[in-house]
């Protein structure tokens, strides 16, 4: 996936996952569904697990470089990340630390919409002044997965939306 089919990606699998969150019913974007997070909180985690990429597209190359050192393997493809990530969850892998969101009061979904917004058209723009081998070379840290190079850290940046669509969804069944 080239940096033009990120941007697309990223936008329509964040617009989805927005359309989505809204399209739960106002008084039930706050209940947990069997002990789960609820919607909202689904949003503000997507929120708190984006901005740090967004911010990391403008740190200094340079300052990658020497706190992250060098890709020491081949980058994966967007299918073989996504496997990655599946196999930590399959071991028990979750949100910790920053990432998990506190409770979120059905009133907050509207900010949090327009936050997240912002952030993927900030983001968008950023990924364009990378160039296709930058995105290759360059590392940054994930909590799960470890070290990724940009490219690879966008990649995850996409699935998350979509499997927390999926959570999403698999909630409002239930």
């Amino acid at each position: 996936m080239d940096r033009s089919q990120i941007n697309t990606a990223l936008r329509e699998h964040y617009e989805a996952f927005i359309v989505r969150t809204l399209a739960v019913p106002v008084e039930a974007r706050d209940r947990s569904m069997n002990g789960k997070w609820t919607a909202a909180q689904q949003l503000e985690h997507i929120k708190r697990a984006t901005a740090p990429v967004a911010m990391a597209l403008v740190v200094p190359k340079w300052f990658l470089r020497w706190r992250f050192g060098r890709p020491n393997r081949t980058p994966r493809d967007y299918d073989a990340l996504v496997e990655r990530y599946k196999e930590k969850l399959a071991a028990g892998g979750r949100a910790s630390g920053r990432f998990v969101p506190p409770m979120i009061p059905a009133s907050a979904v509207d900010p949090i919409v327009a936050d997240l917004r912002r952030i993927i058209a900030t983001m968008e723009k950023r990924v364009d002044n990378w160039s296709e081998e930058e995105l290759d070379r360059y590392l940054l840290p994930h909590p799960l997965l470890g070290k990724l190079t940009v490219r690879e850290m966008l990649f995850f940046t996409i699935h998350h939306a979509q499997h927390h669509q999926a959570l999403v969804e698999r909630d409002l069944q239930d």
